[in-house]
């Protein structure tokens, strides 16, 4: 797969089968769409092309409105895009500039004479364009007057994988990781760096590493515990995560990442961990001291070993 910065930098004189979205999370409903992009692009006998764009729109036409998180950074994105098995990734910057094109102007200017696109296909209720203003029925009247063909993913296709980013957002910071996951199709995880903590696990008997997730914008599930496996330069550990305030330990409202990572004693600070989730297994709590914290502790480490085994 070749990925291409913005759509400037993309020039064929190849047939395209193009298809156009956010692709945030990369999930099992974006991957029937890539799987026809795929059989169009074979059809026609050409390449395969996804546009998608970063910063988010969301990110751009509303900048005060910060709540917005993704599921995939833009380089995880990217990653798994390129596992789908596409011929051509694009990722253009998206502007409040851009976002003025109208559909007509991205269909001719976009697609057409940039991208030469023989087949475009779209999810259910696509729109695109200022003001979201294209739609099917538009694009069903610009194709012929520019030689192309639209494909639609029928309502009937989407709503058996009934799969949308957003659900899998509000999955996640509802807790729920089992249907997250099955929403996306593999386990959800984030990165970050090992940074220095207060050390305070350890002399518990609980040593964790602390996490600080690089980008802003990277969804973090709901606080609790869970059960996770940790990457560290490919070898892969059992371990326990707790999100949240460390109520018992800690007097003030600063939120942490830190995970337990089960059989490891090695020091990592510095470096960049993987973080797979499993399964929320409790909500956060506050003890009465610091051995029913142990206790608990204990409990749940078990929980999860027989769990992730």
């Amino acid at each position: 797969m070749k990925v291409y910065n913005s759509i400037e930098e993309f020039s064929t004189s190849n047939k395209t089968a193009v298809t156009t979205g956010t692709f945030d999370g990369v999930h099992t409903g974006h991957k029937v769409i890539i799987d026809q992009l795929k059989r169009a692009a074979e059809k026609i006998g050409g390449e395969s092309v996804i546009l998608t764009f970063f910063p988010h729109p969301r990110m751009v036409l509303y900048p005060d409105d910060s709540d917005l998180r993704l599921l995939n950074t833009i380089n995880e994105r990217i990653k798994m895009l390129e596992k789908s098995g596409i011929d051509h990734l694009i990722v253009h910057p998206f502007s409040k500039e851009f976002s003025r094109l109208s559909s007509t102007e991205f269909v001719r200017d976009i697609l057409v004479n940039q991208l030469n696109v023989a087949t475009l296909v779209i999810g259910y209720d696509h729109h695109f364009g200022r003001n979201r203003e294209g739609s099917f029925k538009h694009l069903q009247e610009l194709a012929p007057l520019y030689d192309f063909k639209v494909e639609e993913i029928s309502a009937q296709e989407i709503q058996q994988v009934n799969i949308s980013s957003t659900k899998v957002r509000t999955s996640l910071l509802n807790g729920e990781i089992l249907a997250a996951n099955q929403f996306l199709g593999y386990n959800y995880f984030i990165k970050g760096t090992v940074v220095d903590g207060e050390k305070t696990g350890r002399t518990i008997g609980f040593p964790t590493a602390n996490i600080k997730i690089n980008e802003w914008y990277k969804l973090i599930p709901t606080n609790g515990v869970y059960a996770v496996k940790v990457n560290i330069e490919g070898n892969i550990f059992n371990g326990m995560l707790n999100i949240g305030n460390r109520p018992t330990l800690n007097e003030n409202d600063t939120s942490t990442i830190e995970v337990n990572i089960f059989n490891f004693d090695k020091e990592i600070y510095g470096q960049e961990i993987e973080i797979e989730f499993f399964e929320r297994i409790r909500d956060e709590q506050k003890f009465d001291n610091i051995t029913a914290l142990k206790e608990q502790l204990k409990i749940d480490k078990e929980q999860i070993i027989q769990l992730l085994n």
